[in-house]
């Protein structure tokens, strides 16, 4: 059931005064609020009776489309300790006319089936005028694109503002249906719940006068009668607890749906109202209290106004109190983190709050202390100063060094951004705060603990090596603490060992091979046969004529930073530390890990890092002695580990190899039943094709089947191999089919009506059946023999037979057909479509599928609106590399429009179905896009592949929804690496404009040739898009970056999981480098000359020269860096490392990344001299200025390089630190100072508060502290002392029972008197009764 939809209105100062009277709102008063306010979106209504915007003649209502939604309330926090920032923006005032003017009489007669029918009338009409904008927008695709670009717009805004219009008025009519069906009269039932997450429940009503239609009346009232309704409910005193949460759940509800009202709240009253709620004795009335005040919050005005309510004091006596009121308390935290979610609110966070919260963070057995935790990193952030003076820096440590907080990487995130900047490094108190992190593993004590905090600790761990200031401090010392975690591989625990093995391997970014689980389980290499598993190896490196034509190719920013993390860690010993656990471990399973992160280290070692570096580290160091010296068998094992070593970097490498040659025929993810190809194995001995007649028939023998019925009794490995060897030979097949029924009974298998192959359930294993399939389907289609036996088999009729039945026009039906949902995803069913994939790829097999009227079936398969599975099974199994029928099918699933066709299928989800076929056909075209370029394409052939391919990628940047053009972008801009693609698809002359930012990649990389430059010219694009870039985008792209290697290094720790077929489809370019403008502008002759007129790169350099400096502020750390890629793109390019040559400014990037002390300023610097050294005019320049850069084995850079002295690059100053740094940046109130009192016995319990503080004479102190309860009860009862230990609790730290100790000592009307300031009463002051119950104890 939806929430009652109210109209929109306010409360002013001046209508609060009306409160205190109890009277209701005149007229003029509500006109007046009206006039004056530009407001909330009017929304819809029921239709009850009562008050309605809906006629109003003066009202104006908002664009199409918009909505009322709100974020999160301020302060709420998610279950998995991540903030929940609120949303910024506001809701679109309109005007609003009188408040009489909501009044509508002719409303009330109408029914609800008569609202209904109004509603269903305008979803058509708006029906009607969707589908026809859609017929004229493709009317218009087809004409000319300049001509009618005005028109089209017009077209498409049209039909943007139908669908949205639909959309509203089907939610409407979903209302007005549960309206019908909503009961008259509520039932009265007791709240579930403290709090109701949304007025889906029917409230509790209790007073007389909110009785049977109220609820109907309150949703046609204006809010602001009924928040002035609400704070006269709770004026009512001696109320049961749950009325009064009721009409808190009621208030915190309408603030939700008019944001606007918490704007213009009557403080006095309101405030009066909340002071009460927060002093009552029920838990939950408080709860309520400070849920109300928290959804109240406006601005830092509000704030200010509700802290002289005095609600410090009451925050801090809820967050003291004990487990019994969880709910209270947090409430209260949730209400001081909505500080952090307004702009200014920090600096309203008073000492005596932010101590409390540090001293619950400190509280190892409290509920809230992970949330209090996270408050004050997120406070750390914001303002570390507030931190340090109120002792929270010691809690953060204090976590760290424990293990068990669970969001590690957050708190590794904000201690690194603290580390950054230099200004924000003199808060620490040293330089090792982030050492803590390996404190677990390094200490030989602790590191025998729990599972969990050795993992927690290794993702802290690894958080912090995957980050520039966590590298540069923990190289302090000399790398200290990298040489302690690579020491902790000699100690006995096995479970800490393993994890920094798995911390080396997630680091270096060393994707474990398919094989691996086999190896380390003790199987040799050459046994098994899992030497190249494509699905988890297809990131190896591109073909080599990819790499001659596109010679930059993607630039790994995250492999270069693994260059130099991987030099750090083998100066520190890593290589010492594995040969350790070869030679000496005694646990198999550890030692061979070790063994293949040793083989992964020598293959990264060659290929990332520069010759003078990794021809120290080639030799395994004293992992083989000198024979002579040893026992005879005891080098048994170290050369054993040498040959498995070898034998690693072997099958690595063969492994790779074989992924070169199958790379883009794999970059295509296929659903679930496609037939994946056999896992190569290259030394296990494959059967001869040329076999002989004796072995073939024996073979034939061996394979079971001319013996068994049964398939699970088959070899089907035999079968396999026989298929893909001897029966390709015309022969032996020939003898398969008339010598013996292999053939036939292998044919019988797969016939559907046999209900074999298609009943075997789909699991991994059983693939092999569906692979086998389809080596059939490619060997009998190879010779004639094998062409008539597939032909006279019954097994296409059947199989054709079946896809008749998904066919509305075949006239065929089943009650329970072979095609079905649950059989296509449980059953090796959908196996069938891979079998005719296979025959699709040949004209023989084309010619097979026509004779039995399939491709008609296909044509309907792909209209079907809610079988989207077997539309992915048939487009993701067909080879479109012939010009057929498949080609024609998946051009029109891939521009398949999303029409509705009946009335009942809803907009939204239709849409998203048409939507993901279309995403799912533009992906399929990436296989064919990318190919490169055979002979028989340039030999005067009609269309090659590739080129369809591009042809049918260009169509799909037109497409309606954004979603798909920006995948048909992803994949031209992949198939422009090679150059005759690249000018193909600039002749195909794509209009890019609509997509904006979309489109941008795509258009910079038609700017690497002559044609592309000539092209665009004319578009008059190069000028706009250089301005552009140079006062904006260059900028832009600091943050782009950035992001980008945020995203690759936080994907590191995370458990593997089952991606979808999209998400397999789109490629990964984290921690890549994203195209940059000028880069592809100096490719050409024609852009240099363009770059060099329009003096953009003296303009940069002078920013660099300017800039530099140890204090800037961020906006211009960000121009630096901005201008600090420009400068590296450009001089990554041969022709633009003229540039470089022409000025000095290599040599100011190289003082930047070897003397700047903002560490990400350092590592920008660092990617930057790894760009201009992938250029042989950049690579000469900074081998000038001792940089070696890493070159493949032709000699060419491949853009990593690494100064010569990591030292000298890693040196970082460190800021002794003094806390007057953090007092002087707060406020003077937050400093400590001296508390006294002219009165004997209260000067005496002031000491002794502050005693209390010392753990050595805490004790005593509280013992004191009862006595003088018992002797002075009178003092306790003093509002003027209250006030001073509440001083001395806002300006030193206390252990949290402490403070509830301290808080329980005064009499419970102190708290009353102090926030509602009032005087002490004679009485009051002279009392000397003593109080009834036991002084309080400390825990």
């Amino acid at each position: 059931m939806n929430p009652p939809q109210y109209p929109a209105s306010s409360i002013t100062p001046t209508q609060g005064n009306l409160f205190r009277h109890g009277r209701s709102m005149s007229n003029e008063g509500a006109g007046t609020t009206f006039k004056h306010r530009e407001g909330l979106q009017a929304p819809f209504r029921d239709g009850r009776e009562g008050r309605s915007l809906s006629n109003a003649a003066n009202l104006t209502f908002g664009p199409r489309g918009s909505s009322l939604a709100q974020g999160p309330p301020p302060g709420s926090f998610s279950s998995d300790l991540k903030s929940i920032a609120p949303s910024r923006g506001g809701t679109p005032r309109t005007e609003q006319g009188p408040f009489f003017a909501d009044y509508r009489p002719a409303s009330r007669d109408k029914t609800s089936e008569q609202r209904q029918t109004e509603l269903r009338e305008k979803i058509n009409k708006e029906t009607k005028i969707k589908i026809g904008s859609e017929n004229l927008l493709e009317a218009l695709v087809t004409k000319n694109a300049k001509q009618t670009k005005d028109q089209r717009m017009r077209v498409e805004a049209e039909l943007d503002s139908s669908n949205r219009k639909i959309i509203e008025l089907r939610s409407q009519l979903e209302r007005e249906v549960e309206h019908s069906r909503r009961p008259k009269t509520p039932p009265l039932e007791r709240l579930s719940g403290i709090f109701q997450s949304s007025p889906l429940k029917s409230p509790q009503r209790r007073d007389g006068d909110v009785q049977g239609g109220v609820l109907a009346a309150e949703e046609s009232e204006s809010p602001t009668y009924l928040l002035s309704g609400i704070l006269r409910a709770l004026e009512h005193e001696g109320m049961q607890p749950d009325y009064y949460v009721e009409k808190a759940n009621r208030l915190v509800d309408l603030f939700k749906k008019y944001p606007s009202l918490k704007h213009d709240l009557a403080w006095p009253v309101f405030g009066l109202r909340v002071q009460t709620m927060l002093l009552s004795e029920s838990r939950d009335v408080v709860a309520a209290g400070y849920r109300v005040t928290r959804h109240a919050i406006a601005d830092r005005r509000s704030l200010q106004t509700i802290r002289r309510l005095n609600t410090d004091e009451i925050v801090m006596l809820s967050l003291v109190k004990d487990s019994k009121a969880n709910i209270e308390r947090e409430q209260a935290l949730k209400f001081v983190r909505a500080f952090l979610d307004v702009k200014g609110g920090i600096h309203e966070l008073s000492s005596p709050v932010l101590r409390t919260v540090v001293s619950v963070a400190e509280h190892h057995e409290d509920r809230l202390r992970n949330m209090s935790i996270l408050t004050l990193l997120e406070l750390l952030i914001r303002n570390p100063a507030m931190v340090i003076v109120s002792g929270g820096m010691a809690s953060i440590t204090e976590t760290l060094l424990d293990g068990n907080y669970q969001g590690s990487e957050s708190l590794a995130s904000t201690l690194l951004f603290l580390f950054d900047m230099p200004h924000d490094r003199r808060y620490l108190q040293s330089s090792h705060e982030l050492d803590a992190a390996f404190t677990i593993f390094t200490d030989p004590i602790a590191v025998h603990t729990t599972e969990e905090k050795l993992k927690s600790s290794a993702r802290l761990v690894t958080a912090v090596l995957n980050s520039w200031p966590g590298l540069f401090t923990v190289a302090n010392d000399g790398f200290a603490a990298l040489r302690g975690l690579l020491q902790s591989l000699s100690y006995p625990s096995l479970l800490a060992r393993d994890l920094v093995l798995d911390i080396l391997f997630a680091v270096l970014q060393i994707k474990a091979p398919s094989w691996s689980s086999s190896f380390l389980a003790g199987r040799r290499l050459t046994t098994y046969g899992r030497v190249a598993n494509l699905t988890t190896e297809a990131a190896a490196a591109p073909s080599t004529s990819a790499l001659e034509e596109n010679e930059e190719g993607r630039v790994s920013l995250t492999e270069h930073y693994v260059a130099v993390l991987l030099a750090v860690l083998l100066q520190s010993g890593l290589h010492q530390a594995l040969t350790t656990i070869i030679q000496e471990e005694s646990e198999s399973a550890l030692q061979r890990k070790a063994a293949l992160l040793q083989g992964e280290v020598l293959e990264l070692t060659n290929r990332l890092l520069p010759h003078t570096f990794s021809a120290k580290f080639q030799v395994v160091p004293k992992l083989v002695d000198p024979v002579g010296f040893l026992p005879a068998d005891s080098s048994l094992t170290p050369i054993s580990m040498t040959y498995q070593i070898d034998s690693v970097s072997r099958t690595l490498h063969r492994s790779q190899g074989d992924v070169k040659h199958v790379f883009l025929s794999m970059k295509r993810s296929t659903p679930q039943h496609t037939a994946a190809p056999r896992s190569i194995d290259s030394t296990k001995p494959k059967v001869d094709i040329d076999m002989d007649e004796l072995r073939f028939r024996a073979a034939i023998v061996e394979t079971q089947v001319l013996n068994h019925v049964k398939h699970f009794k088959w070899n089907w490995d035999l079968i396999e191999d026989l298929v893909e060897g001897p029966l390709k030979n015309p022969k032996r097949l020939n003898e398969a089919i008339t010598g013996t029924k292999f053939l036939k009974r292998l044919l019988s298998f797969y016939r559907p009506f046999k209900y074999r192959f298609s009943d075997i359930p789909s699991t991994k294993l059983n693939q092999r059946y569906v692979r086998v399939g389809v080596s059939l389907m490619k060997t009998l289609l190879q010779n004639s023999e094998g062409i008539a036996e597939l032909s006279e088999s019954k097994f296409l009729r059947q199989l054709g037979e079946c896809l008749a039945q998904l066919d509305r026009t075949s006239g065929l039906t089943a009650t329970a057909p072979l095609f079905s949902t649950w059989r296509t995803a449980e059953t090796l069913t959908g196996g069938y479509f891979s079998l005719l994939g296979a025959l699709s790829s040949n004209p023989k097999g084309l010619q097979m599928i026509e004779r039995w009227h399939m491709v008609n079936i296909f044509y309907h398969i792909i209209e079907l609106q809610d079988r989207d599975d077997l539309v992915e099974l048939l487009l993701g199994n067909m080879d479109f590399t012939l010009d057929s029928h498949p080609r024609v099918i998946l051009s029109q699933a891939a521009t398949a429009s999303h029409k509705v066709r009946t009335p009942e299928i809803y907009y939204d989800s239709h849409t998203d179905l048409w939507q993901h076929i279309r995403i799912f056909s533009t992906n399929l075209l990436r296989k064919y896009a990318t190919l490169d370029p055979s002979p028989d394409e340039n030999s005067g052939s009609p269309k090659s592949v590739c080129e369809w391919a591009i042809d049918l990628l260009v169509t799909q940047l037109y497409d309606p929804e954004v979603e798909v053009s920006e995948v048909a972008v992803q994949i031209l801009e992949e198939s422009c690496n090679r150059k005759l693609h690249l000018e193909y698809v600039v002749r195909c002359r794509p209009q890019l404009d609509h997509l904006n930012e979309i489109g941008a990649p795509l258009l910079l990389r038609f700017l690497s040739t002559s044609l592309g430059y000539q092209y665009l010219d004319r578009l008059d694009y190069i000028t706009q898009e250089m301005d552009d870039w140079f006062s904006l985008r260059n900028y832009r792209y600091v943050t782009l970056v950035e992001a980008s290697l945020t995203r690759a290094f936080a994907t590191l720790m995370q458990e593997p999981s089952r991606s979808s077929i999209n998400d397999s489809l789109r490629p990964q370019n984290n921690g890549s480098l994203p195209p940059h403008f000028y880069r592809e502008l100096t490719r050409t002759q024609e852009g240099c000359d363009l770059l060099r007129d329009s003096g953009h790169f003296d303009d940069f350099v002078m920013t660099i020269t300017d800039l530099w400096s140890e204090d800037m502020d961020p906006e211009s750390l960000v121009r630096l860096k901005g201008c600090l890629w420009a400068v590296g793109n450009i001089g990554s390019m041969e022709l633009g490392a003229t540039f470089l040559e022409e000025s000095a400014i290599v040599r100011l990037i190289v003082k930047i990344a070897e003397n700047s002390q903002v560490t990400t300023l350092r590592g920008t610097a660092f990617f930057v001299l790894g760009l201009i050294s992938r250029s042989l005019h950049g690579m000469e320049i900074v081998a000038e200025h001792g940089w070696d850069a890493a070159t493949d084995q032709r000699g060419r850079s491949i853009g990593y390089c690494l100064p010569q002295r990591l030292d000298v690059f890693f040196s970082l100053k460190f800021p002794q630190n003094s806390k007057k740094h953090g007092i002087r940046d707060v406020p003077h109130d937050w400093a400590p100072r001296p508390v006294t009192d002219e009165d004997p016995v209260h000067e005496r319990v002031l000491r002794m508060v502050i005693d209390t503080g010392n753990a050595v004479t805490a004790k005593k102190a509280a013992s004191d502290l009862n006595g003088l309860k018992l002797r002075y009860p009178e003092a306790f009862g003093s509002v003027e002392l209250y006030r001073k230990v509440r001083d001395i609790l806002g300006i030193h730290n206390f252990r949290l029972p402490v403070r509830r100790f301290l808080l329980d000592l005064f009499e419970k009307n102190v708290m009353r008197r102090f926030v509602l300031d009032e005087e002490e009463s004679e009485n009051e002051s002279i009392q000397t009764e003593r109080p009834s119950e036991k002084p309080p104890r400390i825990p």
